[in-house]
Parts: C-alpha cells; sequence; structure tokens
C-alpha cells in the first residue's frame, strides 16, 4: 500500500494544497507537480492583473472583435453563462466594472470605458474558443475560476491513477474517491471541532461577504442589480464540479431563496447556509 502525500504552495491568492494516494512515491510527487502546473496555467489565462492573460487581451481588444482564448478560458466563460441565465443574472461576470470602481481591482489596460448597462448577455461566446464583447465590458473570473482550477488539477491526479486525490484552495475543495473526507466550514473566523459533513467524489466551495482568514475581505456583488451583498451569512456549496460549487455560492448569497433553491437543483447541488442569529440551514438537495 503506497502512502498518502501532501504538498502546499501559495497560488490563485490562497493557499493550495494538494494529495494523493494510492501511487508509488516517485509516481505521487509528479502527479503533483502536474496538478500544480496546471493550477498555474489556469491563474496565468484568467488573470484579471497580468497583461499577457486572455482578459488582458478581451480588455484590450476592440469592442465587437473576435479574440480566442484558451480553451479553459473558454470552458470557464461558458460555465458562467450558464448560471448567469439559471440564476437571472444573480451571478454575472461583467461585475468588473463595478470592483474597479470600488478600488477592488485595478482599473485594466482597456481603450474603452465599459457601459453602464452592459451585462453578461453581452459576452458572446461564437464558436469553440472564441469570444465576443457585443458592448463594452470587463470581465473578471474570480468567483469562479478558482473552482475551476482545483476541478482542473483533480483532473490531472485521476488521471495519473490517484485511487484518492483531494485539492484545496482556500476552501475551494474536491475530493477524488469514494472514500469519505470530512469537511469542517467556518463559522465567521472559527474553525469547529467537528466537521459538518462528509465529501467524496464531489467538491465544496464557500464564500462569505467579508472573505475568511485566507482571503481578502472583498464584497460580492449581486449581478444584476450591483448592489453590494449585505449580512453576515455564509454559504458552502457541494456539487459535482467544484467551478460550479464556487459560482453557486454567489448565487446563494445574493439571490433570493426561491431563485437559489431553482439554481442549485439545476445544477445538481446543495447547500449549507449560516447566518449569526439563527446557525445552519440546508438549502437545495439536501434540504
Amino acid at each position: 500500500m503506497h502512502a498518502a502525500l501532501r504538498r502546499a504552495r501559495p497560488a490563485l491568492g490562497t493557499l493550495v494544497e494538494i494529495g494523493v494516494e494510492g501511487l508509488p512515491e516517485a509516481a505521487a510527487l509528479a502527479a503533483i507537480e502536474a496538478a500544480f502546473a496546471e493550477v498555474a496555467a489556469v491563474q496565468r489565462c484568467m488573470s484579471f492583473h497580468a497583461s499577457d492573460s486572455d482578459l488582458a487581451r478581451l480588455h484590450r481588444a476592440a469592442c465587437g472583435s473576435v479574440v480566442r482564448v484558451d480553451a479553459r478560458t473558454f470552458a470557464v466563460l461558458r460555465m458562467a453563462q450558464r448560471v448567469a441565465l439559471a440564476s437571472q443574472g444573480a451571478f454575472d461576470v461583467s461585475v468588473a466594472a463595478r470592483l474597479v470602481r470600488l478600488g477592488l481591482l485595478p482599473r485594466p489596460a482597456s481603450p474603452f470605458e465599459p457601459a453602464p448597462d452592459a451585462n453578461w448577455r453581452d459576452i458572446e461566446l461564437p464558436d469553440d474558443c472564441s469570444v465576443r464583447l457585443r458592448r463594452p465590458l470587463w470581465i473578471d473570473l474570480g468567483g469562479i475560476a478558482k473552482g475551476y482550477a482545483v476541478d482542473r488539477a483533480i483532473g490531472i491526479l485521476a488521471g495519473r491513477g490517484a485511487s484518492h486525490a483531494l485539492v484545496n484552495a482556500g476552501g475551494d475543495l474536491r475530493v477524488h474517491g469514494a472514500r469519505a473526507t470530512p469537511v469542517f466550514l467556518r463559522v465567521g473566523q472559527r474553525v469547529p471541532r467537528t466537521p459538518q459533513l462528509e465529501l467524496s467524489d464531489a467538491a465544496i466551495a464557500s464564500s462569505a461577504p467579508d472573505g475568511f482568514d485566507d482571503a481578502a475581505p472583498r464584497p460580492h456583488l449581486h449581478g444584476a442589480t450591483r448592489a453590494t451583498v449585505r449580512g453576515g451569512a455564509s454559504a458552502s456549496v457541494v456539487a459535482a464540479q467544484c467551478m460550479v460549487a464556487d459560482a453557486l455560492t454567489k448565487v446563494v448569497l445574493a439571490a433570493e431563496p426561491e431563485c437559489s433553491a431553482r439554481v442549485l437543483a439545476a445544477f445538481g447541488a446543495h447547500a449549507l447556509v449560516h447566518r449569526p442569529a439563527s446557525g445552519f440551514e440546508r438549502l437545495g438537495l439536501a434540504a
């Protein structure tokens, strides 16, 4: 029986931990290195800050022109559009202009100012790996790309033959393998002593309007209204894919409960919402 191996490195604005079981040590180390390389590739493609990322090229391009992007970026944009449609715009990656105005993102090197009423519907995906902005807008994938990076890393580890694998990027967690892994959900800045759930062959992502202690505080915005999400609630979503769980935490925090429940059901997900006054509440399939 091969021993479990774990490694951790800073990436994606947090600490990324990768663990594998079921492989000889050399193969396990090679799989972990490949998974970290994939995480770095996702970060390069979708960084809002890097001047050579796909987002930077989109922001520099003339409005209406077609821009070719990496297949990873295209996959995330396509899922972002699905979540936006299902949530009636509560999740919208075109909120970047609002975040820039709030001083939470730097102004990109862009020849245009975003149209005040531009939204996710103005992001067109005409064919594979092609993106066109129908109206001027800026895109921020910070609400979904970290989960996607976790998915890609898990895919590498599973493809290398790991019997059990875990990738945790600051609370965006996915487990490969049938053995249950206990999950401890933070309550404010406190981590409980007993797990609230167990995870096998699934993913979980957690978000809170004020951030957690390994993430810089950054308000969540309702995609349709651009209003800041208020209150001390936190949301943890369990789904098959971590990028889905990542995006749906923002829906649960921003949208009305009826909308959140409908969107969770559409993606086969469920949520645990914590409110300081009432504790944990289940929403979706496990309610």
